[in-house]
C-alpha cells in the first residue's frame, strides 16, 4: 500500500491527511538514525539526501512529484528525535513501550491520481 517497505519492528504511530488526496504515515523505531538511513539506502538503492544536520533528517524520494496535484513528494523521511534536549518522540499509546522513539520514519506513498 505504501510502495516502500517499513523497517521491521517499526511501530505505526499515526497517519495524517496531507491534502490533495495525499496522506503520510508515521512509524517509530528504537533503531538508530544511522541504522535507518543505512536500511533505506539499501532497500531503495539510492543515497537520499541529508536535509538537516540538527535534528538530523534524511530524505529519500521514491517517485515523481506532481507539484500541481500534490503537496509533498512521495518518499521516506528519517528523523533523529533523540538529542541533548529530547529523549525521543513520545509514544502516542498510553503506557506503550517504548515510552519514546529515538527515530521516526515518515512515509508519503505514491498516489496515482
Amino acid at each position: 500500500m505504501l510502495g516502500v517497505p517499513v523497517y521491521p519492528g517499526a511501530q505505526f504511530l499515526a497517519s495524517y491527511d496531507a491534502g490533495r488526496g495525499q496522506r503520510f504515515y508515521m512509524y517509530g523505531t528504537t533503531a538508530s538514525f544511522v541504522d535507518m538511513v543505512t536500511f533505506y539506502r539499501t532497500v531503495l538503492r539510492q543515497r537520499g539526501e541529508l536535509i538537516f544536520d540538527a535534528p538530523a533528517t534524511h530524505q529519500f524520494e521514491v517517485g515523481p512529484f506532481r507539484r500541481r496535484r500534490w503537496r509533498f513528494p512521495p518518499g521516506v523521511t528519517i528523523k533523529d528525535f533523540q538529542s541533548q534536549i529530547s529523549q525521543g518522540y513520545p509514544n502516542p499509546r498510553p503506557g506503550g513501550q517504548p515510552a519514546r522513539f529515538p527515530t521516526v520514519i515518515q512515509i508519503v506513498p505514491v498516489v496515482d491520481k
